[in-house]
């Protein structure tokens, strides 16, 4: 079978590095943020993000799935404070993806074949979570085929992650025959 497989990126985490950096006292006391430990999170209604301001001063911001909203939400916070956005550097961290295989999935038969290592059930969350070494990620499977890929840098990695493991789950036959 080879139809295309469509990844929506669900989440991406993004840091911003402005010219100063940005006071966590000022955000807590001006913008409402809130301490957790060492860090300060401010949520934003417009646009919707959440923003960490780290001890360093640096901005992450956290809910967005495309660059241009978490570059917003990041300028919202530094015109908020009256500071400057101008030299503002970015740069990529992680993002959460999701896909479908368009049939379902024995997770405990793939687990098994897989091994310990590489593929676990996952009981509290019902899934089969595979660590990807190949492709630096890690896919939270669940038996209707429905996929979270976590901890990758690009869509296009787990594009390729998604092409890879249908081939291998239809090696061990682990798709479900009618579904």
């Amino acid at each position: 079978m080879s139809e295309g497989i469509d990844v929506r990126v669900e989440n991406r985490l993004i840091r911003f590095v402005p010219a100063r950096p940005v006071d966590q006292a000022r955000v807590e006391a001006d913008l409402g943020g809130v301490r957790a430990g060492d860090l300060v999170i401010v949520a934003l209604s417009r646009p919707s993000a959440t923003v960490i301001v780290d001890v360093e001063g640096r901005l992450i911001v956290h809910g967005t799935h495309r660059v241009e909203a978490a570059q917003a939400a990041a300028k919202e916070i530094l015109l908020r404070l009256g500071a400057e956005d101008a030299s503002l550097s970015m740069e990529f961290g992680p993002i959460i993806a999701s896909f479908q295989y368009r049939r379902a999935v024995d997770i405990h038969r793939l687990a098994g074949d897989l091994g310990a290592g590489q593929g676990e059930v996952d009981e509290r969350l019902g899934c089969v979570c595979i660590n990807d070494e190949r492709h630096g990620l890690t896919i939270h499977l669940w038996s209707n085929g429905k996929a979270v890929a976590t901890e990758a840098r690009h869509p296009n990695m787990v594009a390729m992650a998604a092409v890879h493991w249908r081939t291998q789950i239809e090696s061990r036959q682990a798709f479900v025959s009618g579904a």
